[in-house]
C-alpha cells in the first residue's frame, strides 16, 4: 500500500501531529510520497522534531498554474490531505482522474470533507492498513463553453458558479435540458452537487442533500426577485447559463478556482464522467458529520 500525502504550502500544521502521521505510516509498513511543495515544510518541521531522512519523492508534479498531477501507478493507493475542504479539493485534482481514494485530515476549520480529526490519525491508518476505509464515488460537474484561462478545466467536485465582479446585478438565464427555468437577477446562480450543498450552496440557502442522491441544486445568490428559491434537478440534466452583465463582466467559480467571464458568455454544464472517490473512516457517516458540524440538536442556551 502506498500513501500519498498532500497538503498546500501555505496550510498552517502542528509538528506534533506531523509527527504522528510519519509516524503512523511507518508503523504500518506503508511507502509513502510527499507532493513536492509540501515536502519542503514536513522535512523542516520534522528536523525540528529531530526526524531524518523525509522521503523525497514527489507525489505531484511542481505546480503549475492550475495544477500538478500524480503521474504513478493507481494501484493500491490511497490520498491522505491534511488542511481543510480546501486542501481536499486541490489534492483530489492533482489526481488528474485517477481512481485513488481521498480522505482528509482536517486542520482547517468547519471541515465537511476533511472528516478526520487530529485524535482520530493513528485509527485512520489502522483501517488503510486492514482495508476497512469505505470508499463512496462522489459526481463531478463538468463545463463547456467560453471563459478566460479555462478551456480545458478539470470538473468540480462541490459546484460552479456565476458571480458580480463589481458593485452592478447581473441577469442570469438559466435552461434545464432545454427549458427554461428563469432569468436569475442579483449576484448570480450556482450549481451544486450533492457533495457540495454543505458548501457555498447552504449559504445561498440550498437544502442539505445526502451525497448518494441523484441530483444537482440550481440556486439564485442574493436574488433580486425574493420569491426565488432554490431548485433540486436530476443529474441526468444539462444547465445552459447564459450572461447578461454589464461592462465588467462576472466571475466563473468552479470550486476554489475563478474565471473571467465576458458579457453574453454561454455555458453548459453536466455530470462528468468520472467520479471522485472520496474515503470516509468506519463509524463515520454523512449524518454523524451533520450534526458534529452543524451542532444539531445542542442546546446552546447556556
Amino acid at each position: 500500500m502506498k500513501i500519498l500525502l498532500f497538503s498546500r504550502k501555505d496550510t498552517l500544521h502542528d509538528p506534533s501531529e506531523l509527527r504522528r502521521v510519519v509516524d503512523s505510516i511507518r508503523r504500518h509498513g506503508f511507502d509513502y510520497a510527499v507532493n513536492e511543495e509540501f515536502s519542503e515544510v514536513l522535512a523542516s518541521v520534522l528536523s525540528t522534531l529531530g526526524e531524518g531522512g523525509l522521503c523525497a519523492e514527489s507525489c505531484a508534479e511542481k505546480p503549475t498554474t492550475y495544477a500538478g498531477r500524480y503521474e504513478g501507478s493507481a494501484e493500491a493507493c490511497v490520498m491522505v490531505c491534511l488542511g481543510g475542504d480546501g486542501t481536499l479539493l486541490e489534492g483530489a485534482r492533482r489526481l488528474g482522474g485517477a481512481p485513488i481514494p481521498v480522505v482528509g485530515i482536517n486542520s482547517g476549520r468547519l471541515g465537511f470533507l476533511t472528516t478526520v480529526a487530529s485524535e482520530g490519525i493513528e485509527e485512520l491508518f489502522q483501517q488503510i492498513a486492514e482495508q476497512e476505509l469505505r470508499v463512496e464515488p462522489r459526481s463531478l460537474l463538468e463545463i463547456e463553453g467560453e471563459f478566460s484561462g479555462g478551456e480545458h478545466e478539470e470538473p468540480a467536485l462541490n459546484e460552479i458558479a456565476i458571480q458580480r465582479r463589481g458593485a452592478g446585478m447581473i441577469s442570469v438565464e438559466a435552461y434545464v435540458d432545454g427549458q427554461m427555468v428563469a432569468t436569475y437577477h442579483g449576484d448570480g446562480v450556482l450549481l451544486s452537487t450533492p457533495t457540495g450543498s454543505t458548501a457555498y450552496s447552504l449559504s445561498a440557502g440550498g437544502p442539505v442533500v445526502a451525497p448518494s442522491c441523484a441530483c444537482f441544486i440550481l440556486s439564485p445568490l442574493a436574488p433580486h426577485n425574493l420569491t426565488m428559491r432554490p431548485v433540486v434537478i436530476p443529474d441526468s440534466s444539462v444547465v445552459s447559463l447564459r450572461l447578461h452583465a454589464r461592462d465588467e463582466g462576472a466571475i466563473l467559480s468552479l470550486d476554489n478556482r475563478t474565471y473571467r467571464l465576458r458579457e453574453g458568455a454561454e455555458l453548459q454544464i453536466r455530470k462528468a464522467a468520472q467520479h471522485i472517490f472520496l474515503g470516509v473512516p468506519r463509524n463515520n457517516s454523512f449524518y454523524d458529520t451533520l450534526r458534529k458540524k452543524l451542532l444539531w440538536g445542542v442546546d446552546v442556551r447556556s
